[in-house]
């Protein structure tokens, strides 16, 4: 199996440039495991890299998605394969580096996931119940799997839904395409959401509200930008009026970005495979030296 390195981690926690450093010491390309910088135009919000700040290294998967487009896991899977194995044929190491963690995994666990043509009633009607009516759904039509899903996850639970009542309830079975070597980046909790609210205070003064403005001006649709979660969906309701004062659309977006983390740091730990590394020492030697033993 060719070989793949995945840095991933959680929020603020300078998995990109570990990544494009890694990328240059041992002649590599990075593949975006990002949910949001596949779409164009979302730079600030989603945190991607610059021109600048890739140091020369090709990026894959950012910017291949128009605003309001319905990008799939099937379709991140599927790019994220060809590019990797792109990278592969010009004898250059690719790197996964993001934190989502579903596109992640998808791609190092192998995720064995299928286009269904399903009903567009069907996804309206069941888009349209409540957390609680999907959960009661699966109790009756496909029980097993609340074993295994995030329940507070709506959109999760509503392919989980979709799936149980076409019938589609069939066990899958992973198959990696690649062996992976999978590195892991945060900090102790008190630096990490210290680092949140810096790089938060540094997007906004460099114009991330304007940003959510300009996508609105351009037709980004308010259930578009609610879909991509934190900054996109809360500085989307500030502009809409739905809070009281500046200071509380900040004090609630920062709330979020902080559970998040923990949400992240929740998902990876379930990852047996991750070697953590001390962002407080040298992380580019001790990466190296996980990289040096995987290739060897």
């Amino acid at each position: 199996m060719e070989k793949l390195i995945t840095v991933t981690g959680t929020n603020a926690s300078g998995k990109s440039g570990l990544g494009i450093e890694l990328a240059i010491k041992y002649n590599g390309e990075i593949v975006s495991a990002d949910s949001r910088q596949v779409y164009k135009g979302l730079d600030l919000g989603s945190g991607k890299v610059t021109k600048a700040e890739m140091k020369g290294v090709v990026h894959h998967l950012i910017d291949v998605a128009e605003p309001n487009d319905v990008f799939s896991l099937l379709d991140f899977q599927q790019k994220a394969y060809s590019a990797i194995d792109g990278i592969h044929e010009r004898n250059k190491l690719p790197f996964l580096v993001g934190g989502t963690g579903l596109y992640v995994n998808s791609v190092v666990d192998g995720y064995d996931i299928r286009k269904e043509n399903l009903d567009p009633g069907l996804r309206k009607e069941i888009a349209a119940k409540s957390i609680f009516e999907l959960t009661e759904i699966l109790k009756e039509k496909n029980p097993k799997i609340l074993e295994t899903i995030d329940l507070k996850n709506k959109r999760r639970l509503e392919r989980a839904v979709e799936r149980a009542v076409s019938g589609n309830t069939e066990t899958r079975e992973n198959k990696p395409e690649y062996k992976t070597l999978v590195l892991g980046v945060t900090w102790p909790r008190e630096i990490l959401y210290e680092r949140i609210r810096e790089r938060l205070d540094r997007r906004l003064e460099q114009g991330m509200i304007e940003e959510v403005e300009r996508l609105k001006a351009e037709g980004a649709t308010d259930s578009f930008l609610f879909g991509l979660g934190l900054e996109y969906r809360y500085i989307n309701m500030y502009l809409n009026g739905e809070f009281g004062s500046y200071d509380d659309f900040y004090n609630k977006l920062f709330m979020e970005i902080r559970h998040l983390a923990k949400e992240q740091m929740t998902w990876f730990r379930k990852r047996k495979d991750i070697h953590w590394i001390d962002m407080e020492q040298d992380p580019l030697e001790e990466a190296c030296g996980y990289i040096d033993d995987f290739l060897e």
